[in-house]
């Protein structure tokens, strides 16, 4: 094993551990929602690297367009897989923490209904890739993430240009919005422990992916006598 892959899965370990601690033992208990509200430290930073894993596909798919080479095709796919890992967290997420607050588990409201948009578009990538084989299919499913990237703004902007029953941006939000300072360290913390997760998550699936294409590359050579 690298030792590069053993140091960011030690980071790894302990930024997610420190996300932990920080969000059952530190952060204080929300007033009104109470205990229930501490999955608010998992359901962002699960949305956040969610969105930076979509922004590689996005990237990746434009640098696989403008170059034709394969490891951008296979970076975009494998930020695909993990993206909708993490999205699927918040998907699962949101409901435990709307049902005893809202009283639903679901409401078509405009955050939830985009996220879950997002979730089909990159479902519907990942399905794409691994169907069309060729640089044909790598190009379409190339152009399809970059247009299925374009949902992530509009994920972002929902609850602030429209009124939704989602709570309110606590980030950048109007005047009086914001956390406590124990609850805003607890968040800070947690984003780094997943976007840590995220990037070994992201290295690991990376690796797989290319070792996968070069097995691939190898039997096709083998069976057309090339080698």
């Amino acid at each position: 094993m690298k030792k590069s892959l053993v140091i960011l899965a030690a980071f790894t370990y302990i930024g997610m551990t420190a996300a932990l601690y920080a969000a059952f033992l530190y952060a204080p208990t929300e007033r009104t929602m109470g205990e229930i509200q501490r999955i608010f430290y998992f359901h962002v930073p699960a949305a956040w690297v969610s969105f930076l894993a979509f922004a590689v596909v996005f990237v990746g798919g434009i640098a696989f367009l403008r170059t034709g080479k394969s490891h951008w095709d296979v970076l975009a796919y494998s930020a695909g897989e993990v993206g909708v890992f993490f999205l699927t967290l918040v998907l699962v997420s949101g409901p435990l923490w709307a049902k005893p607050v809202w009283n639903v588990f679901w409401t078509w409201d405009a955050r939830l209904t985009t996220s879950l948009v997002l979730w089909l578009i990159f479902i519907v990538y990942l399905m794409l890739r691994s169907s069309l084989p060729g640089e044909k299919g790598a190009r379409f499913a190339a152009v399809f993430g970059i247009i299925g990237f374009l949902d992530v703004p509009l994920v972002y902007m929902s609850i602030r240009w429209w009124r939704t029953l989602h709570p309110a941006p606590v980030l950048g939000g109007k005047s009086g919005s914001g956390l406590e300072a124990p609850m805003l360290a607890t968040l800070m913390i947690a984003l780094f422990g997943f976007t840590l997760l995220l990037i070994l998550l992201l290295y690991i699936n990376y690796k797989i992916s290319r070792a996968e294409k070069d097995l691939e590359l190898f039997d096709k050579e083998w069976r057309n006598g090339e080698i």
